[in-house]
């Protein structure tokens, strides 16, 4: 069951996640986190952490809705923590807003916890177990089996406070009952449907966070809402149960004394120290109430709390716990008892060799190369090396190793492209070259890091766009202090106040393009030469066919006419006009 993950969308390779979860748990594949499910112990730290809100989990908001609107029996279970959370006036005024959203019937989580308290007593008393770790916190028993796996002795072996109401819930109500367990944990989530020891206990989990936004959608406010008793009898002390040392006051209301040292710890980076402690055998005789979430499940991932103080809540529902005796039991029994066992994570264990092959490609060397930032979310290069390894972490995910890298490709082009590239300030002070720009000014990259532009080149057009602000791109200019012609691009980088000049030496092609224009205008004479000599004996030849021509017409009228003089009477004219006409017939 996928109960948290991250947006694809909204990760943004920042590794805040991977660097606050203790255990590790995230896997990060083409820049982007993933929650390694069998590892996670769904503490939700990643979830509050992340600056991008990219977290998703699994919502049962919807079938929630479908029991109540095809008119099922829905029971709610309300977690104590409630009491410091929700912007009630009344704390009646909850049971009315859900009521008012369906819920048959909505009662205290704390009256689970009663027959929690009263297992944890037995236990006490029994003296048996060298420590005792209370395991009301589901995030707190994944830690437990997952990763000190060795602990689970002293695991007290008692269902939390919420499986134990739900299992009274049916009890009370029947087994067809729809148990809603109302809450500030991801954890109860995955507790609910994903644990098969506790499987059919509690149908569904709904969030502080969920039930605020269904009730902006029914547009429903607590103030506006009907006082109402809860439907339940007062659970007393064990209310306490969500703020720091709460399940030890409603311990210590039915133990009055005991040989165990209790004490109280929260947070997920001091119970890996407390578990650290049992593990090399520190502690002995101990009964510690643990919980993941610092200050108690006041400060759970989805109470609406992650940007506040677990402080005030405490103060809060510690006012409102006035009745600080035991509960009184009614006739029913609920079945509490729990087995825990190792679910420890096993991955085989990379090689010497095989870690050092992966620090080597990321330019870790030597143990002087480690530089151990935490900058990828691992605390040591080591540790970065062994999650590549597993295929939980990329290269490129070290800081260091990526600045080097896109250091030496900037390097590689200002090195060889064949351009002339100035990066000034606003001064024009030169603050970088490329190495082409010793060639045509015949000094050292040094001495030019001395110099202003202005001292090369004209610097009419840097001036326009330190003017305006506006860029020159592709610009054809004639550089005469170079001796080159040039496309010219001028970028004026706002974030820091600097200019980039940028010169792309187009010489040859305007030498060619002069020579091709000179050919072309050479071409052009000669043919107009010829055409003017054609032109010439064309006219000569024209005058001569001219002439030849006059003198033959004058000529052969001559020699006609002779023809048809000689020795006729007719008219020459009459006899032309006669043969004409015998000629058509």
């Amino acid at each position: 069951m996928k109960v948290i993950d991250f947006k694809d969308a909204s990760c943004r390779h920042c590794y805040k996640c991977v660097r606050n979860c203790q255990v590790k748990a995230i896997s990060v594949q083409n820049q982007q986190a993933r929650i390694i499910e069998e590892e996670c112990v769904y503490c939700g730290h990643c979830l509050e952490v992340c600056p991008q809100n990219a977290k998703t989990f699994a919502s049962d908001l919807d079938r929630i809705r479908g029991f109540i609107r095809r008119g099922e029996k829905t029971v709610i279970s309300i977690a104590p923590s409630f009491l410091g959370v929700l912007p009630f006036q009344k704390p009646g005024q909850v049971a009315g807003a859900l009521k008012k959203l369906g819920f048959a019937q909505v009662r205290e989580t704390a009256e689970g916890a009663a027959y929690v308290t009263a297992e944890y007593a037995k236990w006490i008393q029994r003296g048996e177990m060298r420590n005792m770790i209370t395991t009301c916190c589901p995030s707190v028993n994944n830690l437990i089996e997952k990763y000190y796996p060795q602990l689970t002795s002293y695991m007290l072996p008692v269902v939390s406070p919420m499986i134990a109401h739900g299992r009274l819930i049916r009890q009370i109500y029947g087994d067809d009952t729809k148990v809603v367990f109302l809450g500030p944990c991801i954890a109860k989530k995955e507790e609910a449907e994903g644990d098969e020891r506790v499987a059919k206990s509690v149908d569904a989990v709904l969030t502080f966070e969920e039930l605020e936004k269904w009730m902006e959608e029914e547009n429903l406010h607590f103030e506006e809402c009907l006082d109402l008793p809860m439907d339940n009898p007062d659970p007393m002390v064990n209310r306490l149960y969500p703020v720091g040392s709460g399940i030890l006051q409603s311990v210590e209301a039915q133990v009055r004394s005991s040989d165990y040292q209790w004490m109280a710890v929260s947070g997920m980076n001091s119970c890996v120290e407390l578990f650290q402690a049992m593990e090399r055998g520190e502690l002995d005789h101990c009964f510690v109430e643990v919980n993941i979430c610092e200050g108690g499940c006041v400060k759970g991932p989805v109470s609406g709390m992650s940007d506040k103080t677990w402080v005030v809540p405490t103060v809060q529902i510690e006012r409102k716990v006035s009745h600080r005796t035991p509960f009184v039991f009614q006739d029913w029994e609920v079945p509490v008892e729990k087995e825990f066992y190792s679910r420890k994570v096993s991955d085989t264990e990379p090689t010497e060799e095989e870690i050092r092959h992966i620090l080597r490609k990321t330019g870790k060397y030597t143990k002087k190369d480690e530089l151990n930032c935490g900058a990828c979310g691992y605390p040591t290069c080591r540790d970065k090396a062994v999650a590549v390894y597993y295929g939980k972490a990329e290269l490129d995910m070290c800081l260091p190793y990526a600045v080097m890298k896109a250091e030496s490709m900037a390097n590689v082009i200002i090195d060889e492209t064949p351009n002339y590239i100035f990066l000034t300030d606003k001064q024009m002070r030169i603050k970088e070259c490329s190495k082409k720009c010793e060639e045509i000014l015949e000094i050292s990259k040094e001495e030019i890091l001395k110099c202003f532009l202005y001292e090369f080149i004209d610097v009419k057009d840097v001036e326009e766009v330190l003017k305006t602000r506006k860029n020159i791109v592709n610009k054809k200019v004639k550089i005469e202090s170079l001796g080159l012609w040039a496309l010219e691009i001028i970028i004026y980088i706002e974030s820091s106040s600097s200019l980039l000049v940028m010169f792309q030496d187009i010489s040859q092609e305007e030498l060619a393009k002069a020579k091709n224009l000179k050919l072309k205008l050479e071409t052009v004479e000669m043919a107009q030469d010829v055409i003017d000599k054609q032109m010439r004996v064309a006219q000569q030849i024209a005058g001569l066919l001219g002439e030849t021509t006059a003198e033959t017409k004058v000529t052969l009228s001559k020699l006609r006419d002779s023809i048809l003089d000689d020795g006729e009477e007719e008219d020459a004219d009459d006899i032309r006009d006669r043969y004409r006409v015998e000629k058509s017939e």
